[in-house]
C-alpha cells in the first residue's frame, strides 16, 4: 500500500462512514515482542480534545483486546479496503484467547513507526496513539434509555482516548 505520512491536522475522512460502515481494526501491545490483539471496532471517534487531535475507542472488559488496553500506554486503528471486510469480520467474531485469529486473514502486521502497537501493511490508514484518558462507562450517566439496550449482559466498555502521534495514509485522507 503507497501510504504517506499525514499531519493529524491534514486528515480527512467520511468519519462515521469510516466506523459504522468500513470499521476500524483496534490493536494494542508490544508488536516486537509479539504480544498484541487486535480486534474490529465500529464504535468510536477522531477529533480534537484537550487540544490535541484524538481517537477515542471503546471495549468491553469482556473482550481479550481489553487485557492489553489496561497494559500498554498506545494503540493502533487502521482502516481497509472493502476486499478486506471478511478479514476485519473475523477478527471482530473470534477471540485471540482461543488462538491466533490474525494468521486466518490475510493481514500482515509491521511494525509502527512511534508507538510499540502493531500496524498493519494491507491498510490504507493507519492512526498511532498514545492513551491519555480512560473511564469506565456507568449506565446511570446514559440520558436515553435506549442506550442501555446495547448492554443487555451489563458488561458496559472501557472508554479510551488516544492522542494522535502519527498518520500514514493513501491520498483520499490528506487534505492541505
Amino acid at each position: 500500500m503507497n501510504r504517506i505520512t499525514i499531519k493529524p491536522e491534514n486528515l480527512t475522512a467520511r468519519i462515521h462512514f469510516l466506523w459504522n460502515d468500513q470499521w476500524l481494526l483496534l490493536s494494542c501491545g508490544d508488536f516486537k515482542n509479539n504480544e498484541f490483539n487486535c480486534m474490529t471496532v465500529g464504535w468510536g471517534s477522531i477529533g480534537t480534545m484537550w487540544s490535541r487531535p484524538f481517537v477515542q475507542v471503546v471495549v468491553r472488559p469482556t473482550r481479550y483486546t481489553h487485557l492489553f488496553m489496561e497494559k500498554y500506554p498506545d494503540f493502533t486503528v487502521a482502516a481497509f479496503l472493502k476486499k478486506y471486510q471478511k478479514d476485519l469480520s473475523l477478527l471482530g467474531s473470534l477471540s485471540g484467547r482461543d488462538g491466533d485469529k490474525l494468521s486466518k486473514t490475510a493481514l500482515t502486521p509491521i511494525s509502527s513507526k512511534k508507538v510499540a502497537s502493531p500496524s498493519y501493511d494491507e491498510a490504507e490508514l493507519i492512526i498511532e496513539c498514545r492513551k491519555i484518558y480512560r473511564s469506565q462507562f456507568k449506565p446511570e450517566q446514559f440520558l436515553d434509555p435506549k442506550i442501555e439496550d446495547k448492554y443487555p449482559e451489563k458488561n458496559y466498555h472501557t472508554v479510551y482516548f488516544g492522542q494522535i502521534v502519527h498518520v500514514q495514509g493513501i491520498e483520499k485522507y490528506h487534505v492541505d
